[in-house]
């Protein structure tokens, strides 16, 4: 039967049948496990040429998000105030490209943290009593031990989506797990949380938090100008009747769908040259460290390629998108935005399925 837990029962019943079987409980149990996983061999994770390569660009690309927006008002200013006057090759423009720099990295890394932190305290938090409270903490601390990071901070939401995500910045590493993930079965959900700890070790969740403020940025005005473009001019039938209805035609002031168009397009315009850096970077960086961690688990053995593959197709199939904050995504185990965003953000909608074909193919090990 399809795991459905978002409450806190299912949590603690996991919880005791994990301290029965020497997960939890007392610290003799929990020594054991922890010694036990320090005797597992951790598999060699260095990447090759070709990973470093796409990691790098993809992260230049995602670098140059910020550095973009900070300049667009920046640079003019400066090359206008500067020494040179209107001369935009100038010390000017040159100091105002320098500022746009130290501005746009500084103030996104800066804000970043705060952002993901103020969005976490908006969601329903799980109620949960004290034993799958520590339940919880005591696997991520073992998983994170065996990872080789430090335990992050975890805060349980109820949600009906099974995702996890992973922050990380100045305030510290959090991890965001939603009871339907905890509700799912013990391979399945380990695997979840391995892969989020794996992100945290190899610095994707660092940098992508950062950076989540520019391109939030860049996606909340691509959906505006989607939304410019794609504006229907014509009304039906039933509009004009409903009018008629209430006593208003307000056909006469209405701006024309063409206006909205020209508007949309020249946003558009506006935005490409951070657009296009952000839609790389995202396929690069982020889809490309989610596929590199989900190499990371696999190579583990196969319970955890199967669980991973499990907990990635039920994530990705099961109700329930709705309730995770399309935020997160860039930082979760699977997206979940909708299609729209999807389209606007340049990635793949096939994404989820590639990584499931990858995990259940020789490739993965």
């Amino acid at each position: 039967m399809a795991p459905t837990g978002n409450t806190g029962a299912e949590i603690d019943e996991s919880a005791g049948e994990a301290a029965s079987e020497g997960e939890v409980g007392p610290d003799r149990s929990v020594a054991v496990d922890r010694s036990a996983a320090s005797e597992r061999p951790v598999p060699s994770s260095s990447p090759g040429i070709g990973v470093r390569v796409r990691r790098a660009v993809g992260a230049l690309a995602l670098l140059s998000v910020p550095v973009l927006l900070a300049a667009l008002p920046l640079v003019p200013a400066a090359a206008l105030l500067g020494p040179a006057g209107l001369d935009l090759a100038g010390p000017g423009a040159i100091g105002g490209l320098l500022a746009a720099v130290a501005v746009g990295l500084g103030g996104s890394a800066l804000l970043g943290p705060i952002v993901v932190d103020r969005r976490i305290a908006r969601l329903p938090e799980a109620d949960l009593d004290d034993r799958p409270a520590d339940f919880v903490a005591d696997r991520v601390a073992t998983l994170a031990d065996e990872v080789g990071v430090d335990a992050p901070a975890v805060t349980v939401v109820r949600a009906d989506a099974a995702n996890v995500a992973v922050a990380d910045g100045y305030r510290g590493a959090r991890l965001v797990v939603s009871t339907r993930l905890l509700s799912l079965p013990k391979a399945d959900r380990d695997a979840a949380l391995r892969h989020a700890l794996v992100r945290l070790r190899t610095r994707e969740a660092l940098v992508a938090t950062a950076l989540l403020p520019a391109l939030a940025a860049v996606e909340t005005v691509a959906l505006l100008a989607t939304l410019l473009v794609g504006r229907r001019g014509e009304r039906t039938a039933a509009d004009r009747r409903v009018n008629r209805i209430h006593g208003y035609e307000p056909e006469r002031d209405r701006i024309p769908s063409w206006a909205y168009a020209v508007a949309g397009v020249a946003l558009w315009v506006l935005l490409l040259p951070a657009w296009l850096p952000t839609a790389v970077g995202d396929r690069l960086y982020v889809a490309g460290g989610r596929r590199d961690a989900d190499g990371a688990v696999a190579r583990l053995g196969t319970a955890e390629r199967d669980g991973l593959g499990n907990a990635v197709a039920f994530a990705s199939d099961a109700a329930g998108a709705a309730d995770w904050p399309p935020l997160l995504d860039r930082l979760s185990l699977v997206s979940m935005a909708d299609a729209e965003t999807g389209r606007v953000r340049g990635t793949s909608r096939q994404e989820a399925r590639t990584r499931l074909a990858r995990l259940r193919s020789k490739r993965a090990l």
